[in-house]
């Protein structure tokens, strides 16, 4: 298994029911794929450098994470699909 870590950030209006039920399917997606999620750091509303979807903030959050390379498209692929999530970028860590 390798490190890697996700960031991505959602519109600041949505509710913190559909937040949580997202960090649990983005968790789940993981730990399904045999992965291990090291950190959660919620960074809270930041500014946007542009307007995205007409949003000027957006609601970050960092996962650091370990998993399998070959399973890293199907947390990828779920990310992709998820309406709520508005940008995302998955690294390996150094």
């Amino acid at each position: 298994m390798k490190a890697y870590e996700l960031l991505f950030f959602v519109d600041p209006t949505i509710e913190d029911q559909d937040k949580a039920s997202l960090m649990s399917r983005i968790q789940s997606t993981i730990t399904d794929q045999g992965g291990k999620i090291e950190n959660v750091d919620e960074w809270g509303k930041r500014a946007l450098a542009y307007e995205i979807n007409e949003l000027t903030e957006g609601d970050y959050t960092l996962i650091e994470f370990s998993l399998d390379p070959a399973n890293v498209a199907e947390l990828d692929r779920v990310l992709y699909i998820t309406d709520a999530v508005v940008r995302y970028l998955i690294t390996l860590k150094a």
